[in-house]
């Protein structure tokens, strides 16, 4: 048998795992590298007939705050982005996707309180946060979270 071969069945074997009470097979997923860059995405379902609105929110309120916290280094980067649907398809679940790139997994953990401590610097006066919150939650749902890492 070949040394390739070998670390094939050997890599196999690693990955897959047979139950013996059940036949079934099941993967395990290999831990990710701790230097991986790490993702959380938000899919946020604008209202009807508010998607322009949502537009308008996320570049005049969203985007400052996302900035104070990107150059204080909760993220690396923050994409916006919206799903184009094929003729004669039907609605997507989401119309908003945002997706902040951090450093690693670890840095997960500390997006939120990153945000808001930037909400605090961009938005010191208390009764413009919560216009800000309150202009924000008529306009969309959100839909899921998810956290994602890079294959390396």
């Amino acid at each position: 048998m070949s040394a390739s071969l070998r670390m094939l069945l050997l890599l196999g074997c690693v990955l897959v795992t047979a139950s013996q009470a059940t036949g079934a097979v099941r993967l395990r997923q290999l831990p990710p590298a701790t230097d991986a860059a790490a993702f959380v995405a938000y899919y946020w379902k604008a209202k009807p007939g508010r998607a322009q609105e949502y537009n308008d929110y996320i570049r005049t309120v969203a985007e400052r705050i996302d900035e104070s916290a990107r150059v204080a280094g909760v993220f690396e980067e923050v994409r916006t982005v919206l799903p184009v649907t094929a003729p004669g398809a039907g609605p997507t679940e989401w119309t908003h996707l945002r997706i902040f790139r951090l450093k690693n997994l670890a840095a997960v953990d500390g997006l939120s309180a990153g945000l808001d401590a930037a909400t605090l610097r961009v938005v010191p006066d208390e009764a413009q946060r919560k216009a800000n919150s309150e202009r924000s939650a008529p306009l969309r749902d959100l839909v899921r979270r998810e956290v994602w890492t890079e294959l390396r």
